[in-house]
């Protein structure tokens, strides 16, 4: 099982605080102002691209991803996309071990995990990779606190390139029922204005569903976002699953939080519908 590696750091490390925290993610002004529901209506969003700072940072942003998914059909699995930062193991890695955090354990889908590992020769099983990345292991707790109980496949990306996007996606477009999130901030440590400038220009590409162009512009205009693999894999998957639009539901800066816009970290929730 893989324990926690920044509960108490990026979220609050019991359970009764999680919950306490996760709900005042919704309820903040940068947030919906209101709680969840859990509905079942028929599920039209495929995907979403959602930040993974520390929640007093990205929690509310992120909040507005869970709360369009909270309203919607639990898919039978959701797909974790998310960037290496520490660099350890497999470039593109599967883990296979269920997850704890503070509101308890998150089981893997095994089947979905051992198809993509046997028919996606580029993606291997490997722990190692997992065991400090805090992009995916964020993401958890607000699921549990959604879904309650829920299989998921976490995929940590150390390549990030078009042709890595392109065959990962390959496979991920191949299962059933899948929710597929990709994990990624926006621009790193710029001015405020300037952050939000390089981000539009990408966010435009992300909206329009064209990784290409998303990928293209990243490089270009050297924008830190550090899970545009995680993105590009994200769009050029969930066209598969049959994504036609998508829709920009937030985004904002830790200036917006600390009041020093001089250098600021971007946040973006994005959905993808059919």
């Amino acid at each position: 099982m893989r324990r926690p590696s920044v509960a108490g750091q990026f979220y609050a490390p019991d359970a009764a605080g999680l919950r306490k925290q996760i709900e005042g993610c919704f309820l903040h002004r940068l947030g919906l102002g209101r709680l969840p529901k859990a509905e079942d209506k028929e599920r039209d969003i495929l995907g979403a691209v959602v930040p993974h700072a520390g929640y007093v940072y990205s929690g509310p942003e992120a909040a507005h991803v869970y709360y369009s998914i909270a309203g919607q059909k639990k898919p039978k699995t959701v797909v974790i996309l998310g960037p290496n930062h520490s660099g350890y193991g497999s470039a593109v890695a599967v883990s296979k071990e269920s997850w704890k955090t503070p509101l308890g354990e998150a089981a893997i889908d095994s089947e979905a995990a051992d198809f993509l590992r046997k028919n996606c020769d580029i993606i291997d099983a490997d722990e190692v990779a997992h065991r400090y990345e805090h992009s995916i292991e964020v993401q958890l707790p607000f699921l549990q606190y959604i879904y309650r109980d829920f299989k998921f496949v976490p995929i940590c990306i150390g390549i990030q390139d078009l042709n890595t996007s392109e065959e990962i996606a390959q496979c991920l477009g191949k299962i059933k029922d899948a929710l597929i999130l990709a994990s990624s901030d926006f621009t790193h440590y710029e001015p405020k204005e300037q952050a939000a400038a390089k981000d539009n220009k990408a966010i435009e590409h992300i909206l329009n569903l064209d990784e290409k162009k998303f990928l293209q512009t990243v490089y270009d205009l050297d924008i830190s976002i550090c899970g545009y693999g995680p993105i590009a894999t994200c769009i050029a998957a969930v066209k598969k699953l049959g994504a036609t639009k998508a829709e920009l539901l937030k985004y904002a800066t830790s200036g917006d939080i600390t009041g020093d816009d001089s250098s600021v970290v971007a946040y973006a929730a994005i959905v993808f519908k059919k």
